[in-house]
Protein backbone atom coordinates (compact mmCIF):
# COMPACT_ATOMS: atom_id res chain seq x y z
CA UNK A 1 0.00 0.00 0.00
CA UNK A 2 1.34 3.52 -1.20
CA UNK A 3 0.46 7.28 -1.75
CA UNK A 4 -0.46 6.86 -5.63
CA UNK A 5 -1.56 9.98 -6.53
CA UNK A 6 -3.04 13.24 -5.34
CA UNK A 7 -6.44 14.47 -6.75
CA UNK A 8 -7.24 18.46 -7.67
CA UNK A 9 -11.08 19.32 -8.41
CA UNK A 10 -10.60 22.29 -11.51
CA UNK A 11 -11.52 25.88 -10.25
CA UNK A 12 -14.16 28.28 -12.09
CA UNK A 13 -11.27 28.55 -14.83
CA UNK A 14 -11.67 25.63 -15.39
CA UNK A 15 -9.20 22.02 -16.12
CA UNK A 16 -6.46 23.84 -18.63
CA UNK A 17 -6.24 26.76 -16.92
CA UNK A 18 -6.06 25.02 -13.15
CA UNK A 19 -4.03 22.32 -14.38
CA UNK A 20 -1.65 24.96 -16.07
CA UNK A 21 -1.52 27.42 -12.89
CA UNK A 22 -0.30 24.58 -10.87
CA UNK A 23 2.39 22.68 -13.35
CA UNK A 24 3.52 26.27 -13.55
CA UNK A 25 4.31 26.65 -9.63
CA UNK A 26 5.79 23.53 -9.55
CA UNK A 27 7.75 23.74 -12.86
CA UNK A 28 6.22 20.40 -14.77
CA UNK A 29 4.27 20.06 -18.23
CA UNK A 30 0.70 19.26 -17.52
CA UNK A 31 -0.57 16.33 -19.75
CA UNK A 32 -3.67 15.71 -20.92
CA UNK A 33 -5.15 12.98 -19.61
CA UNK A 34 -8.30 12.15 -21.18
CA UNK A 35 -11.87 11.01 -20.21
CA UNK A 36 -13.03 8.68 -17.69
CA UNK A 37 -16.43 7.65 -19.48
CA UNK A 38 -17.47 5.31 -16.75
CA UNK A 39 -16.89 8.37 -14.01
CA UNK A 40 -18.29 11.06 -16.44
CA UNK A 41 -15.20 13.38 -15.81
CA UNK A 42 -12.02 13.80 -17.43
CA UNK A 43 -8.59 15.22 -16.56
CA UNK A 44 -4.89 16.43 -16.78
CA UNK A 45 -1.67 15.20 -15.50
CA UNK A 46 1.07 16.25 -13.80
CA UNK A 47 4.13 13.47 -13.63
CA UNK A 48 5.66 13.52 -10.53
CA UNK A 49 8.56 11.72 -9.37
CA UNK A 50 8.47 8.08 -7.79
CA UNK A 51 5.74 6.85 -9.28
CA UNK A 52 3.31 9.48 -8.73
CA UNK A 53 1.05 12.54 -9.80
CA UNK A 54 -0.92 15.25 -9.83
CA UNK A 55 -4.74 14.94 -10.73
CA UNK A 56 -6.44 17.39 -11.65
CA UNK A 57 -10.26 16.74 -12.51
CA UNK A 58 -13.17 18.16 -13.94
CA UNK A 59 -16.91 16.43 -14.27
CA UNK A 60 -18.64 16.61 -17.55
CA UNK A 61 -22.21 17.62 -18.44
CA UNK A 62 -22.99 14.05 -18.23
CA UNK A 63 -25.12 10.97 -17.70
CA UNK A 64 -22.37 9.23 -15.87
CA UNK A 65 -21.01 11.72 -13.73
CA UNK A 66 -24.56 12.56 -11.56
CA UNK A 67 -24.26 8.10 -10.97
CA UNK A 68 -21.13 7.82 -10.41
CA UNK A 69 -19.65 8.42 -6.85
CA UNK A 70 -16.44 9.35 -8.29
CA UNK A 71 -18.46 12.26 -10.64
CA UNK A 72 -20.32 13.06 -7.53
CA UNK A 73 -16.94 14.06 -5.88
CA UNK A 74 -15.44 16.07 -8.19
CA UNK A 75 -18.58 17.85 -8.77
CA UNK A 76 -19.14 18.75 -5.14
CA UNK A 77 -15.58 19.76 -5.21
CA UNK A 78 -15.47 22.05 -7.56
CA UNK A 79 -18.94 23.83 -7.18
CA UNK A 80 -17.29 24.61 -3.74
CA UNK A 81 -14.41 26.49 -5.96
CA UNK A 82 -12.33 23.65 -6.56
CA UNK A 83 -8.95 22.82 -4.72
CA UNK A 84 -7.96 19.18 -3.06
CA UNK A 85 -10.46 16.97 -3.39
CA UNK A 86 -8.47 13.76 -1.59
CA UNK A 87 -5.25 11.33 -1.80
CA UNK A 88 -4.99 7.92 -3.11
CA UNK A 89 -3.57 4.80 -2.34
CA UNK A 90 -2.28 1.84 -4.69
CA UNK A 91 -2.71 -1.57 -3.41
CA UNK A 92 -1.69 -5.25 -4.77
CA UNK A 93 -4.85 -6.71 -3.64
CA UNK A 94 -8.09 -5.02 -3.65
CA UNK A 95 -9.83 -8.19 -2.41
CA UNK A 96 -8.72 -7.07 1.12
CA UNK A 97 -10.27 -4.03 1.03
CA UNK A 98 -13.15 -5.00 -0.98
CA UNK A 99 -13.38 -7.90 1.91
CA UNK A 100 -12.93 -5.07 4.76
CA UNK A 101 -15.51 -2.76 3.13
CA UNK A 102 -17.68 -5.23 2.10
CA UNK A 103 -18.40 -3.77 -1.10
CA UNK A 104 -17.08 -4.84 -4.39
CA UNK A 105 -14.16 -2.40 -6.32
CA UNK A 106 -14.79 -0.89 -9.95
CA UNK A 107 -13.36 -0.75 -12.93
CA UNK A 108 -12.03 2.48 -14.66
CA UNK A 109 -10.58 3.42 -17.76
CA UNK A 110 -9.76 6.41 -19.44
CA UNK A 111 -8.03 6.77 -23.15
CA UNK A 112 -5.07 8.77 -23.88
CA UNK A 113 -5.20 11.47 -27.52
CA UNK A 114 -2.44 8.78 -28.33
CA UNK A 115 -4.91 6.44 -28.40
CA UNK A 116 -2.97 4.36 -25.27
CA UNK A 117 -5.21 3.24 -22.28
CA UNK A 118 -5.41 3.14 -19.15
CA UNK A 119 -7.17 0.74 -16.57
CA UNK A 120 -7.74 0.23 -13.22
CA UNK A 121 -10.19 -1.43 -10.10
CA UNK A 122 -10.90 1.64 -7.56
CA UNK A 123 -13.11 1.76 -4.42
CA UNK A 124 -13.55 3.89 -1.56
CA UNK A 125 -14.54 7.04 -2.86
CA UNK A 126 -18.06 6.59 -1.06
CA UNK A 127 -16.17 7.22 2.20
CA UNK A 128 -13.91 9.75 0.75
CA UNK A 129 -17.31 11.82 -0.09
CA UNK A 130 -18.35 10.88 3.69
CA UNK A 131 -15.26 11.90 5.34
CA UNK A 132 -12.89 13.48 3.11
CA UNK A 133 -9.59 12.97 4.99
CA UNK A 134 -9.41 9.11 4.23
CA UNK A 135 -8.08 8.26 0.66
CA UNK A 136 -9.62 5.60 -1.46
CA UNK A 137 -7.93 3.08 -3.04
CA UNK A 138 -6.57 1.82 -7.05
CA UNK A 139 -5.59 -0.93 -8.52
CA UNK A 140 -3.64 -0.92 -11.75
CA UNK A 141 -4.63 -3.23 -13.93
CA UNK A 142 -2.16 -5.40 -15.45
CA UNK A 143 -0.35 -4.43 -19.00
CA UNK A 144 -1.88 -1.01 -18.09
CA UNK A 145 1.11 2.06 -17.77
CA UNK A 146 1.32 4.51 -14.74
CA UNK A 147 0.26 8.23 -15.62
CA UNK A 148 3.85 8.78 -14.13
CA UNK A 149 5.73 7.27 -16.83
CA UNK A 150 4.51 9.81 -19.63
CA UNK A 151 7.01 12.49 -18.43
CA UNK A 152 10.11 12.35 -16.33
CA UNK A 153 10.11 14.40 -13.31
CA UNK A 154 12.25 15.17 -10.49
CA UNK A 155 9.50 16.77 -8.36
CA UNK A 156 8.91 15.06 -4.84
CA UNK A 157 5.52 15.24 -2.94
CA UNK A 158 7.01 16.31 0.86
CA UNK A 159 4.21 16.23 2.93
CA UNK A 160 0.47 16.18 3.26
CA UNK A 161 -1.36 18.22 5.16
CA UNK A 162 -5.00 16.76 6.38
CA UNK A 163 -7.58 18.11 8.51
CA UNK A 164 -8.85 14.88 10.74
CA UNK A 165 -7.20 11.91 12.62
CA UNK A 166 -4.59 9.87 12.37
CA UNK A 167 -6.57 7.32 14.38
CA UNK A 168 -9.31 7.41 11.82
CA UNK A 169 -7.13 7.18 8.90
CA UNK A 170 -5.17 3.97 10.76
CA UNK A 171 -8.44 2.31 11.06
CA UNK A 172 -9.62 3.09 7.16
CA UNK A 173 -6.09 2.11 6.40
CA UNK A 174 -5.74 -0.81 8.24
CA UNK A 175 -2.42 0.79 8.92
CA UNK A 176 -1.17 4.31 10.00
CA UNK A 177 -1.16 6.92 7.03
CA UNK A 178 3.06 7.01 7.64
CA UNK A 179 3.28 3.74 6.36
CA UNK A 180 2.36 4.48 2.63
CA UNK A 181 5.33 6.08 2.09
CA UNK A 182 8.97 6.35 3.15
CA UNK A 183 9.53 10.17 1.16
CA UNK A 184 6.28 11.63 2.42
CA UNK A 185 5.62 13.17 5.95
CA UNK A 186 1.67 13.50 7.25
CA UNK A 187 1.01 16.36 9.08
CA UNK A 188 -3.03 15.84 10.38
CA UNK A 189 -4.60 19.31 12.46
CA UNK A 190 -7.72 20.49 13.13
CA UNK A 191 -9.09 16.63 14.45
CA UNK A 192 -12.35 18.13 15.20
CA UNK A 193 -12.80 20.31 12.03
CA UNK A 194 -13.56 19.79 8.63
CA UNK A 195 -11.82 16.83 7.56
CA UNK A 196 -9.90 16.70 4.56
CA UNK A 197 -6.93 17.53 2.68
CA UNK A 198 -5.76 20.99 3.28
CA UNK A 199 -2.41 21.31 1.50
CA UNK A 200 0.58 19.10 -0.51
CA UNK A 201 4.11 19.97 0.38
CA UNK A 202 6.36 19.65 -3.09
CA UNK A 203 10.47 19.70 -3.57
CA UNK A 204 11.19 21.14 -7.13
CA UNK A 205 13.52 22.85 -9.09
CA UNK A 206 12.06 26.22 -7.72
CA UNK A 207 12.13 25.03 -4.28
CA UNK A 208 9.60 23.92 -1.50
CA UNK A 209 6.34 24.68 -3.20
CA UNK A 210 3.55 24.21 -1.22
CA UNK A 211 -0.44 24.08 -3.22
Amino acid sequence: MRVDHVSFAAEPAGLQATAQRLAEAIGVEPLDGGIHPRFGTRNMILPLAHERYIEVVEVLDHPSADKAPFGQAVRARSEQGGGWMGWVVAVDDLGVVEQRLERESVPGSRRMPDGREFSWRQIGVKGLMSDPQLPFFIKWDEGSDHPSADNHSDVVIESLMVAGDPERVHDWLGLPATDTSSVITFEFVAPHGQPGLLSVTLSTPKGTVTI
